[in-house]
């Protein structure tokens, strides 16, 4: 296999401690983020390839960035330096029926500025075997919903197959007048697999999926596929949030022949649920990757975003060893 390569912003998540609000006492804990920056960073702890694309400020902020993710063996090599500053966002815990808080400081950032006549992808391309997008970047604004399309464009004149994840950021795209049905088609338009439930497709195809019970999602499926000739492949959950330390998590995969579905699982002393979109979506890649069998990639998907449920932070830290255990079901210490 070849390198993944992620394209999308890195930034800063900063929370503040445990359960409190936010600002109520004068500390936030810090760690690198961003829905790419996650995947990647899954990945390769699970041994895979893997690298980003994308610009960070040439400071502090920037290059402890570039730091963390070249300590968790993502090939930095293709970060650009470059722009003011560090897009920021801030995440306040919910408990028990207080849910959880996200706050955006992410505008005119480095990379949400950049030109996106800027970034060479034929250089950026090589060796690459799949190119990961999602539905955040074009989200920022104009520029980078450009250089998001530029992106797939050049994927498809280079055969290298797109995954992606919709992401829907509601906060985001409302900062800009944008028109998100007709830029994220432009993106799945080239996709061979898509993150994405019911909902995600209705809003691609202006269609409403909601009233059809468990047949909306094979529904929803089917209607993408003969929308979208490329794509093979969509991944989604489906999740039940009793109260913020306890959900329930069960994972799908549509195929143009069949589907998979797993059993729910019940996740209960939930530490953090950020990222665990991203977690599922590594997983898929990862099962999908070393089998190719879609029943192994939708087991993956759910065991790695079950796992991220239990680490403060936005992306998952976890081994295949890990991985491993949680799948065999041993809940005993690990000796």
């Amino acid at each position: 296999m070849g390198t993944l390569l992620a394209f999308g912003e890195v930034m800063l998540r900063l929370s503040p401690p445990g359960r409190e609000l936010l600002m109520q006492t004068p500390r936030l804990d810090v760690w690198v983020a961003g829905a790419e920056a996650n995947l990647v960073t899954a990945l390769a702890r699970l041994g895979h390839d893997v690298a980003i694309a994308t610009m960070v400020p040439d400071n502090d902020l920037g290059r402890s960035a570039i730091t963390a993710l070249r300590g968790n063996a993502v090939d930095t090599s293709r970060i650009r330096l470059g722009g003011d500053r560090m897009g920021l966002y801030f995440v306040t815990s919910g408990s028990g029926l207080r849910a959880t808080e996200v706050l955006y400081d992410r505008a005119g950032s480095s990379f949400a500025n950049a030109d996106p006549r800027d970034w060479d992808w034929d250089q950026l391309l090589t060796g690459v075997d799949r190119l990961h997008l999602s539905g955040i970047t074009p989200a920022l604004g104009p520029r980078s919903a450009e250089a998001a399309i530029l992106a797939a464009e050049a994927a498809c004149r280079h055969a290298v197959p797109i995954s992606f994840d919709g992401n829907w950021r509601g906060k985001l795209w409302q900062r800009w007048h944008a028109d998100p049905r007709a830029i994220l088609t432009k993106l799945v338009v080239h996709a061979d697999l898509m993150f994405g439930n019911h909902r995600d497709i209705g809003l691609l195809l202006n269609r409403d999926f909601a009233g059809g019970g468990e047949d909306r999602r094979r529904a929803a499926a089917e209607a993408a596929f003969a929308a979208f000739p490329r794509l093979r492949t969509i991944a989604s959950t489906a999740r039940h949030a009793e109260h913020v330390d306890q959900h329930r998590l069960s994972a799908r995969i549509d195929t143009r022949d069949a589907h998979i579905q797993t059993a729910e699982v019940t996740l209960t002393g939930i530490i953090d649920r950020i990222g665990g979109g991203d977690a599922f979506a590594a997983g898929v890649l990862h099962g999908l990757r070393r089998s190719g069998d879609p029943a192994d990639a939708a087991r993956c998907g759910l065991a790695l975003a079950a796992l991220k449920h239990s680490l403060p932070g936005d992306a998952s830290l976890f081994r295949q060893a890990d991985l491993d255990a949680y799948l065999a079901g041993g809940l005993d210490v690990r000796r």
